[in-house]
Parts: structure tokens; sequence; C-alpha cells
């Protein structure tokens, strides 16, 4: 899955499903996108409102409010992907060891065939 296959699935077609499985690179790819429009309109926030440093602007809240619930779900459909529940995400909340363990789980190769939570991704995807 490419770029804007990938942002398209998580903002429209999977805005709010939790159920099933993202492949790495569906999740990745939405996570280069927040990060890279985060960046950007951290910018455009600090030129329109010179706030201070640190303080998030109105265009980057927005765009977190917007972005909240589909980065939960494609980190809950990755996560089953490899076989764990999506409820592991609570480990974020232990500061620096909750972060890497779900970052373990993320960059790590899903189940071949089927699993508890659907069938493989990558089944009928062409071998590269």
């Amino acid at each position: 899955m490419d770029f804007k296959p990938a942002v398209e699935t998580c903002l429209r077609e999977k805005y709010v499903d939790f159920t099933g499985r993202a492949m790495r690179s569906e999740f990745w790819w939405f996570v280069l996108f927040i990060f890279i429009v985060s960046a950007i309109l951290s910018l455009i926030d600090g030129a329109l409102f010179s706030g201070v440093m640190g303080e998030i602007g109105p265009l980057s809240a927005i765009f977190s409010l917007i972005t909240l619930i589909p980065a939960i779900a494609v980190t809950a459909r990755r996560l089953h992907d490899v076989g764990r529940t999506g409820w592991w995400q609570l480990l974020f909340f232990l500061p620096v060891i909750g972060f890497l363990v779900i970052l373990y789980w993320t960059v790590q190769k899903g189940t071949d065939g089927s699993n508890d939570y659907g069938a493989d991704p990558l089944a009928g995807a062409v071998a590269a």
C-alpha cells in the first residue's frame, strides 16, 4: 500500500473501524502523514498566531482532534495484525516503556494467514 491509499483508507473507509487488521505500510504511511501535516500546521500556527514555542496553535489542535480517532483505530488494527488486542494501546500511559513496547509491536511482521482478528491483509498482495 502506498501513501495516498493508506491515508484514504484511514480517513475515509476505516475512520472509526477498530476491527480487522492493518498491514505495516498502511500504519506507517498514516503515521508519516500525521507527522508531516502536524509539522506544517505548527509552522503555520507559529507564523499566523505568533504563539510561544511549545504551545499548540488552533490549526494543530483541530488537526489533532480530527485525526485522533483514526490514529487509535489504525493502531488497534495494526496490533490485531500481530495478534494483540487493541487495548494494548493503554500502554501509552506508561511514558517511555509503553511507547517502546507499542513501537516494537508495530514494526513486527504481521501474523501469516488468518488470526483471531481476521484474514491476512497481505494474502492477496503481490510479494515485493
